[in-house]
C-alpha cells in the first residue's frame, strides 16, 4: 500500500507515518500547499490523507486538482474542522472519508483500508483469481488451498498485479508503488525482476498457473493468458 500524508502538524505527521510504515506500507509526505501539488501531479497513491488547514493553500483545491487530472487515488480528509459545511463540501469534490482529528490510528487504519479495498477490490477482503485466493488483511495467500509465504514485498507486488488485472504495468510504476519517489529510479531495475522472479516461483510451485508475462522493454502483465 502507498500513502501521501498531506500534514502540516509534524508530531501528527510523525505518528502516521511510523503507524502505517509498522504495518508495512509505503508513505510519504508533505507539509505544504506546493509539495503537495508537486507530488500528486508525479505520483499515484493507494490512498491520499488529507489536512484541509495547510501553509499555502487549501485541502480543498488539492481535492479540485486530483479531479481535474482525473486520478483514481483514494482520499480522505484528516481535519480538526467538525463543520458538516466542509464535510459535505470534501466528500462532494470526491473524497472517500473523511475523519476528524483527534483520533485512533488504528481507525485511521481500518477506514484506509477499507477505501483502497474499495477502490481496488469493490470493498472486498478476499481476492480471488482462479486457483489463487488473497485474504488481504491476515496476509493469507493461498494457492489451490495450500498456504504460500510470501515477504512483504512479494505480496505487495501480487496485490498489485491483481488491482491491474491484465494490465502492462512499467517497471518505474512497480518501483514508485512499492517503494516510494525516495528512491534511486535508474536504468536498473534488477531488484523489481529479483522480486517477480521469487514471487513467480513461489506461485508455480504451489501449483499456480503462471500468469506473469514480460512485456519487453516495458514492465509484466499479470492475468488471463
Amino acid at each position: 500500500m502507498k500513502i501521501l500524508v498531506i500534514e502540516d502538524e509534524q508530531a501528527l505527521l510523525n505518528s502516521i507515518i511510523e503507524y502505517f510504515k509498522g504495518e508495512g506500507a509505503v508513505c510519504e509526505q508533505a507539509r505544504d500547499f506546493h509539495t503537495a501539488v508537486e507530488k500528486i501531479n508525479l505520483y499515484s497513491y493507494d490512498c491520499i490523507l488529507l489536512d484541509l488547514g495547510l501553509p499555502g493553500g487549501e485541502g480543498l483545491d488539492l481535492l479540485r486538482r486530483l479531479k481535474e487530472l482525473k486520478k483514481q487515488d483514494g482520499v480522505l480528509i484528516i481535519s480538526a474542522r467538525h463543520a458538516l459545511d466542509d464535510k459535505l463540501s470534501g466528500l462532494n469534490l470526491g473524497a472517500d472519508d473523511y475523519l476528524v482529528k483527534p483520533f485512533h490510528l488504528s481507525e485511521l487504519q481500518a477506514r484506509v483500508s477499507a477505501i483502497t479495498r474499495r477502490k481496488n477490490f469493490n470493498g472486498e477482503n478476499v481476492i480471488a483469481f482462479q486457483e489463487i485466493h488473497i485474504n488481504v488483511s491476515s496476509m493469507v495467500v493461498l494457492v489451490n488451498q495450500r498456504p504460500v509465504t510470501l515477504t512483504r514485498k512479494e505480496f505487495d507486488l501480487l496485490v498489485y498485479f491483481l488491482a491491474n488485472k491484465d494490465k502492462v504495468v512499467s517497471k518505474i510504476a512497480i518501483a514508485e508503488h512499492l517503494w516510494g519517489d525516495e528512491m534511486d529510479l535508474s536504468d536498473d531495475f534488477d531488484f523489481i525482476y529479483t522480486h517477480v522472479k521469487n514471487l513467480r516461483r513461489k506461485l508455480v510451485e504451489a501449483g499456480s498457473t503462471d500468469y506473469l508475462r514480460s512485456v519487453y522493454g516495458i514492465g509484466y502483465k499479470f492475468g488471463s493468458l
